[in-house]
């Protein structure tokens, strides 16, 4: 049985010449630790961590930062929290005694004596609590906005992937080629220009520009 070799067009040799695709699950692995929660308990949590050459190789941008959700948590927290201190201190929802007739004449009563200085008013905290809660929807509004754009931008991903994987990557070079594209000849292409192609492709080619393709191996 014959077997397809892929031959780099720049050194013209085929040991390192790997497929793109192989190339980029290679360079992404699980790798599991062992973590404290914040109640101090040991669990075990799993990350992909990838290589830099993974990286240049996706065929996909990297989906936005969710990083803002941390201030959308914090502001539920302090939301929940001063809600529930405001409520315990100031007696928000406690009922009013009512007052119990004496059974004594007006003129026994002895008057209510005042006390030295009113009691403390919490109504900043609900202030508080309903600005902080106004902000955590915010938050979570713009984080639920910008997954839903992301999922809009890289809906042809599909088209894009197509192309990525008839991509051969040469260890030796550092460049990618396209076999059996009509189209795209062999040229060999940097890492940048192959994203821009593949990307392109999917229909988010712009976003190859801010997020440009690095080898490590060859700053």
């Amino acid at each position: 049985m014959s077997r397809t070799t892929h031959t780099c067009p720049g050194c013209d040799r085929e040991d390192l010449v790997q497929a793109v695709p192989a190339v980029y699950l290679a360079g992404r692995n699980a790798v599991t630790s062992r973590e404290r929660d914040s109640d101090g308990d040991m669990r075990t949590v799993t990350r992909t961590v990838s290589t830099g050459l993974s990286d240049a190789l996706a065929p996909v941008p990297k989906p936005p930062m969710y990083t803002i959700g941390c201030l959308g948590l914090f502001a539920t927290v302090v939301a929940v929290g001063t809600f529930v201190g405001g409520a315990l201190a100031g007696k928000w929802f406690a009922d009013e005694p009512a007052s119990e007739p004496s059974g004594l004449p007006d003129w026994q009563l002895l008057p209510p004596t005042a006390s030295a200085e009113p009691p403390p008013s919490y109504a900043f905290l609900g202030w508080i609590s309903a600005f902080a809660l106004v902000a955590a929807v915010l938050v979570f509004v713009v984080m639920a906005r910008r997954r839903s754009a992301f999922a809009r931008i890289t809906r042809r991903r599909h088209h894009a992937e197509e192309l990525w994987s008839r991509g051969w990557y040469c260890h030796r070079c550092g460049t990618v080629h396209f076999e059996g594209v009509p189209g795209e000849d062999r040229t060999p292409l940097t890492l940048q220009r192959f994203r821009e192609k593949v990307w392109e492709h999917g229909g988010y080619g712009d976003l190859a520009g801010h997020q440009r393709a690095v080898d490590p191996a060859r700053p």
